[in-house]
This record gives C-alpha cells, structure tokens and sequence, in this order.
C-alpha cells in the first residue's frame, strides 16, 4: 500500500513496497533454522494497489481488500506506506486482538485535523478492538497529551526500557496468556532501534533489536492472522532496512510452517 501523505517527518515510505520485494529477492530461498524451502509455499503477491492522496479513501480501500482476502482464508502480509493503513486491516478483525511494535504510542485522536493520520493508529485501533486487546512493544515516544488521555491505559504499552528490564520472552508469554483470540500484528519499522532499522520516516533512538522481535514473532506466529510492516523509508536506508523487513517476512513464514 504505497501512501504516505500524513507523514510528518521524513516523506518516502510509499517507496518501500518495491525495496522491501527486492530485498526480498535476494533472500536465500531455504531455511535451515526452520527447514522452510520458501518457493514450496502458497504465496501470491497482488502487487500495490494504487497510489491515492486521501487517507480516508485509502483506509477504505484497504479495508475492502483485505475483506476479500480473509474472506478467501488467506494470511494477509500487508507493506506499507505509513501506518494509517493499519486501520482498514484492523476493520477485518474486530474480533482479535492487536500486537504492535511501535517507537510512539500513536495515541492521538486526531492529527493536523485528520483522523486518519499515523499518529492516531492505535487509538483508532482501539475504537475498532475495544479496551485490553492492543499491546504495544517497543514505545519510547509519546506528547502528554497522549499519555494524560483516559483512554491510554486501555492499551497495554511495553516501553523499550521494559524491553529491556524484563526481557522480551517474558513480554511475549505475557501477551501470549492475555491477548484473546487470534492476532493482527503491525510493525513499524521505527520500533527497531534505528542503528539497526536507519530508513524509517520518525527514527527514535534506543529501540528494541531485530532478534527481540523475532523471539515475539516467534511466541504468536501460529496466532497472527494478518501481518503489516510499515513507515519503512527507502530514501534514507542503506540498505538494511528493506532487508530486515524482508527477512521479518521469512520469519514470520518459517515458524508458522514449523512451530
């Protein structure tokens, strides 16, 4: 889903789609870790669905689409593009719950006077999924006004400092014993640490480790349902971001083939 028109920083993640393919494709084809020959899986890719300026329009579209894929039984694996695009996925699974990897808390009701901006995903998530249901791993940014809203307890936010304190396998059987029902799972790149994720739209230094989400990854693969990576920047990437966001892909693939 190649849009980013609320970005409010650094413009570019409606390139990310064609990096992260290419990125992709020069990916090793099996996996010993999860004895995964990837070619062997059924995976179609439907190519970008076309660049809009609207984000209400592009939630809607994104809503209608992923609407036919669950319809059809499929896992979808959605790239972005900015992170209002989150919305109209999360529409679909009203009945799940939400992990998200996030340097900020997004909580904002608006933003600049748009409701669907990407600073207001996860409290429009939790329009859709309701209180207890959204956990958010890796926050290090929020404005007060997100932090004092009434509203902001309803999510359960993992700052990277409580990343780092408890570790993330305790993190991930926390959520495992406490999310309910199946789960729609939603990286931004900006929750990595940027040393290890720099071509993102809002870099926050001190972030959580690509192997920290692989151990969560890990934990819920078997429960997630639909799967997005967004805010992913290739103009200012060197390289291993699309990379990364690549080989989240074959992770999230290899276990739940083997796990």
């Amino acid at each position: 889903m190649p849009f980013d028109n609320t970005s409010s920083f650094r413009r570019g993640s409606r390139l990310a789609p064609s990096a992260i393919r290419y990125a992709y494709r020069n990916l090793e084809s099996y996996d010993t870790w999860y004895k995964t020959n990837y070619p062997d899986l059924k995976i179609a890719d439907l190519g970008d669905l076309t660049e809009e300026e609207d984000a209400t329009l592009v939630v809607d579209t994104v809503e209608s689409l992923i609407s036919q894929l669950k319809a059809d039984g499929k896992v979808p694996i959605m790239l972005g593009g900015e992170h209002s695009i989150t919305t109209g996925a999360v529409r679909n699974f009203k009945e799940c719950s939400m992990v998200i990897i996030d340097a900020h808390s997004d909580f904002r009701r608006s933003y600049f006077g748009n409701l669907h901006n990407h600073a207001c995903v996860t409290y429009r998530s939790l329009e859709i999924l309701g209180p207890g249901r959204i956990f958010s791993v890796g926050t290090r940014s929020t404005s007060k006004e997100e932090y004092e809203d009434l509203d902001y307890s309803k999510v359960r936010f993992y700052t990277s400092r409580e990343v780092d304190s408890l570790g993330m396998e305790k993190i991930a059987e926390e959520i495992d014993k406490k999310a309910r029902g199946n789960i729609y799972f939603s990286i931004d790149m900006d929750g990595i640490d940027p040393a290890d994720a720099p071509g993102v739209g809002t870099p926050e230094p001190y972030g959580i480790t690509p192997r920290q989400l692989r151990v969560l990854i890990g934990r819920l693969a078997k429960r997630i349902i639909g799967l997005d990576i967004v805010e992913m920047t290739p103009l200012y990437d060197n390289g291993n971001t699309a990379m990364l966001a690549a080989k989240i892909i074959q992770d999230f693939l290899g276990n739940r083939e083997t796990r």
